[in-house]
């Protein structure tokens, strides 16, 4: 039987999987020493102040932390003069820092999965965090010409980190995020996207891909259909978070053979405080019997990490696919094995 990460080559690669890949079991995802010198919040945490000086918090029940956008906290007060308001943090690190988050990487088994460094926020976010979605809206209008400089000056700072990260742990593949959407539409029209978001992201992944890491993984939990052909040219493998409003069936016959979609099971479909066993089989199996295939397509909690909001919802979601795999796809029981669950949120 084929490895978790043989499975999921055979996924992305157009091979021949012998069943779905299973939520994050082939990805372990790792961190680099710019997160201990950028403080996030804890689940329960108010006001914490990151390295870019964002403040963050992170309320109960939500998967993740989120900016708080006061006007006495917002770092970059007008985007015409972002000069003014937004510092780089440093990306100089002790070698001793390298050396710690090395040997978790050396400790990953790579015949089970691959060692996938962790970056987020991405560029949009980025500038969003730092001046506010509504602000950040209004400059890609008001002031286009800084609105590239700033985004310019963010990609050469996620190169310095890219640089790091592939010299010094050497991963094999980047999960990074960046959301550039909600359930219903993109936060932007394509063509204005594409002016602004295609050429950095292509300059990143490219670096990723030159410097040994073979997947790139986007998470963007959101509406992004109209995008995927600029996700291709853009050098992303997998994207991540494909919800199952972008129509997850369509979109692996039209694109499965080019990018690979890892999503379906959206938070408010699955991660429910109401939520069951039984309910969640039941949308696992009508999900994968519209896809019909495990080509082109990774059935995945869709927000950015293994784990769930409430309890137990991941792992019943990692046993209905199991169970889907080993019912309609002709694999046993006894085969399946998989590392420790890492939760991340």
């Amino acid at each position: 039987m084929m490895t978790a990460r043989e499975n999921m080559d055979a996924v992305i690669k157009g091979g021949k999987p012998e069943r779905f890949s299973n939520n994050y079991e082939a990805i372990q995802l790792l961190f680099h020493p710019f997160v201990l010198h950028s403080p996030s919040p804890q689940k329960g945490e108010e006001n914490v102040v990151d390295a870019w000086g964002v403040t963050n918090s992170f309320p109960a029940n939500t998967p993740g932390s989120f900016p708080v956008h006061t006007p006495d906290k917002i770092v970059i007060k007008d985007f015409e003069d972002w000069k003014e308001y937004l510092h780089a943090p440093s990306l100089d690190f002790p070698q001793s820092e390298w050396d710690m988050f090395k040997a978790q990487y050396d400790a990953v088994d790579t015949a089970q999965s691959y060692k996938a460094a962790f970056v987020a926020p991405g560029l949009f976010e980025r500038m969003h965090h730092c001046g506010g979605m509504e602000n950040a809206m209004m400059a890609f209008y008001e002031c286009e010409d800084e609105v590239h400089d700033l985004i310019k000056y963010v990609t050469e700072w996620e190169l310095r980190l890219a640089e790091g990260i592939c010299k010094n742990l050497k991963p094999d593949a980047v999960f990074h995020h960046d959301d550039w959407g909600s359930m219903k539409s993109t936060f932007m029209s394509v063509s204005m996207f594409e002016d602004f978001f295609v050429e950095p992201y292509k300059e990143i992944y490219k670096y990723y891909h030159e410097h040994g890491c073979k997947y790139v993984f986007h998470h963007s939990d959101s509406y992004c259909a109209t995008l995927v052909p600029d996700m291709i040219e853009m050098g992303i493998d997998v994207w991540q978070g494909c919800t199952s409003t972008n129509d997850v069936p369509a979109l692996v016959k039209k694109y499965g053979d080019k990018i690979t979609f890892m999503g379906g099971f959206d938070g408010a479909m699955v991660d429910r405080e109401d939520a069951n066993a039984e309910m969640i089989k039941d949308l696992v199996y009508k999900m994968l019997d519209k896809v019909g295939t495990p080509k082109g397509f990774i059935p995945c909690i869709a927000q950015g990490g293994p784990g769930s909001v409430y309890p137990n919802v991941y792992q019943w979601l990692v046993d209905a696919i199991d169970q889907y795999n080993i019912e309609k796809m002709g694999v046993k029981k006894e085969e399946i094995t998989r590392l420790p669950l890492q939760i991340l949120f």
